[in-house]
């Protein structure tokens, strides 16, 4: 670490540098993150991007007084290193260490959580309104990417801040990359700003004239000069129609620059945007040359930037390479993602089919509603959003899908637990917002074949469904060459058994037969089941088992409330059975950040608390049995 950084132990340490001091520490903040998320993993890209702003943004603001909100939040490393938590950063995303976005019980300078894009306008106009009605003085900064501009909340809070507040800076972090290339209208005009020779020329004058003389008034002069020469370059300035004045684009690697417009934009009395220009790995070749490949990942060799290459492929890959192999027989059907190419898998569709591949931007309501109106058309098209993500578009997938009976698959990645990046990211809430929609299909895949029997079975209904798979890799099941259709809502079974009947969820399955690999040892008989379908699930089996078994056992990835397990209790209610259930998944409650398999043992989402559950049950018909002989 170096000296300069290790004097920082809060933002007043960090006024006390002169702007030569300041570029240092960028230099050391830079080598630190590389060196340091070379093993915690992280989002290194990002954070690359956004030393110098943030620590312009830190000498000008005074947190936790004034307000500075990161959309997303998982570009605020630096923001953690500069309030207090340098010497914990080697703990972030780790068990029990620093959260990978902002986290409001985590630090008061963390004024409001964050996790998915697009929120950080609203709640920063929240808070302005707040302190207006207060009577407060404190400065709201809101940063957000452009890529959050692609986000309709981001649009939604635009046409109520004028209305709302004389007082918010909103800062556009313009680096043009959210995990992919930003795509669309937006980013289009966003270029258009930065690639004007008139208006480039326009802001090197502003810049020399700042640099050179300084202060208000500089700025002053400059903004005014700007502000005549947009009226002829674009009569109507987007975010100026919106009511925010308009300064910029700036490069948002110059410290002073930096400095001295936020100095100024405190003056202002009418809400304001900066547009700054920054680049995502700035600083780190590897990062510079596969950007998309350092917004999130694991840990990483700092002089190549190489990860360990996985052995096998993640079921992201082997959903786009069936998706591939399906879409090369039948030109109906489609895929979107809400700028997700890569993290769904299909970035590995796209070069086969690209002009069946749509990138939509953050906008997960928009991908559901296009989806719709192209299954309205005939198209089959496959939506490949992570769980976490497609909660954001419920009302969509009820209104224009569910409610048209149109068949549109949904593909939901990292179903299940998150791990490092936490309660934002983890899906376990998607059999729970789904299976209570009328008409649909949702579909748990025991492996890397399932999944592509699953996709095939879905993309031949007349209806909506929904598939949910885990993050990473699968067992490495054998793949049939061709997928097969499977009946829908029957389940698989494994093995018989005549004392319990066990059924693992998905890649849970591992733990049912886990489970009953122990009580039979323990001498009972179990039976083991692939559920497959949640929705509809299969009644005739669980009645075949009902009139058997002392137990049912449910294990999911999932939260108990409303999961699986629960449509197990409510099925054999309907059929009049009171056989009891013991669920196996998560508690009510927001899980935090970990690695999986301990953050699974604390709790008790193992086979050690479902033998502790079940034998009991068991044990206790074996007396009542013994009572009657």
């Amino acid at each position: 670490m170096g000296t300069l950084l290790e004097s920082i132990h809060s933002p007043a340490d960090l006024k006390r540098l002169n702007f030569a001091q300041m570029d240092e520490l960028a230099e050391e903040i830079r080598e630190f993150l590389i060196q340091t998320l070379s093993k915690t993993g992280g989002h290194l890209g990002p954070n690359l991007g956004v030393v110098e702003l943030t620590l312009a943004l830190h000498t000008v603001f005074n947190t936790p007084d004034d307000k500075l909100l990161f959309d997303v939040s998982h570009q605020a490393y630096i923001h953690k290193m500069l309030t207090g938590r340098l010497e914990r950063m080697g703990t972030i995303r780790q068990p029990g260490g620093l959260n990978g976005f902002m986290l409001r019980t985590e630090s008061e300078h963390d004024c409001y959580g964050a996790g998915h894009a697009g929120t950080a306008l609203s709640a920063a106009l929240g808070m302005a309104v707040a302190r207006d009605l207060a009577g407060g003085k404190e400065h709201v900064i809101a940063v957000a990417g452009d890529a959050a501009f692609t986000n309709g909340i981001t649009f939604e809070a635009l046409n109520n801040i004028s209305e709302q507040t004389k007082r918010l800076i909103v800062v556009l972090n313009d680096n043009e990359w959210s995990i992919d290339r930003n795509v669309g209208a937006i980013a289009r005009y966003f270029h258009k700003i930065v690639t004007s020779e008139q208006y480039t020329s326009l802001h090197d004058r502003a810049k020399r004239i700042i640099e050179k003389v300084g202060g208000k008034t500089a700025v002053e002069v400059a903004r005014r000069a700007e502000e005549a020469a947009k009226s002829l370059l674009w009569p109507s300035i987007l975010f100026e129609e919106f009511g925010l004045q308009y300064y910029g684009p700036i490069d948002g690697h110059n410290i002073p620059l930096l400095v001295e417009s936020f100095k100024f934009l405190k003056t202002q009395n009418r809400p304001v945007l900066l547009h700054v220009l920054t680049q995502k790995g700035r600083g780190y070749q590897p990062a510079l040359d596969r950007q998309k490949k350092f917004h999130g990942l694991g840990p990483y060799d700092p002089d190549t930037g190489e990860t360990k290459a996985a052995g096998q492929q993640s079921y992201a890959e082997v959903f786009a390479t069936t998706l591939t192999q399906l879409a090369n027989k039948d030109e109906r059907i489609v895929a979107i993602t809400a700028a997700m190419p890569s993290g769904t898998g299909l970035d590995l569709f796209r070069p086969h089919h690209p002009k069946r591949f749509f990138d939509v931007g953050i906008a997960e309501g928009h991908a559901v509603i296009f989806a719709a109106g192209m299954a309205a058309r005939g198209y089959r098209p496959v939506v490949a959003i992570y769980s976490t993500f497609l909660q954001r578009a419920f009302d969509c997938i009820v209104h224009d899908v569910a409610l048209q009976k149109l068949p549109v698959l949904f593909c939901m990645d990292r179903a299940g637990l998150s791990g490092d990046d936490g309660p934002t990211h983890h899906g376990l809430f998607d059999i729970a917002y789904l299976r209570g929609i009328p008409g649909i299909v949702l579909m748990a895949p025991k492996d890397e074949d399932e999944l592509a029997d699953m996709m095939k079975t879905a993309l031949e209904l007349p209806g909506p469904s929904a598939i949910r798979y885990p993050r990473g890799v699968g067992p490495d099941a054998v793949r049939k060459p061709e997928p097969q259709a499977i009946p829908v809502g029957k389940a698989e079974m494994l093995k018989d058994g005549s004392d319990v009947a066990i059924l693992g969820l998905g890649p849970m399955i591992t733990l049912a037969r886990e489970l009953a690999a122990r009580l039979e040892c323990a001498g009972y008989s179990a039976a083991v089941i692939n559920p497959r379908f949640v929705k509809p699930i299969d009644r005739e089996m669980l009645a075949s088992y009902a009139g058997r078994v002392a137990a049912f056992v449910t294990f999911e990835d999932h939260v108990k409330m409303g999961g699986f397990g629960s449509a197990v209790i409510e099925a054999l209610a309907e059929l009049g059975s009171a056989v009891p259930v013991v669920r196996i998944g998560w508690p009510d409650q927001f899980i935090e950040h970990g690695k999986v398999e301990e953050l699974r043992t604390r709790h008790g989402l193992t086979v050690d608390s479902a033998q502790a559950q079940v034998l009991p049950l068991l044990k206790q018909r074996m007396r009542e049995f013994m009572a009657v002989s």
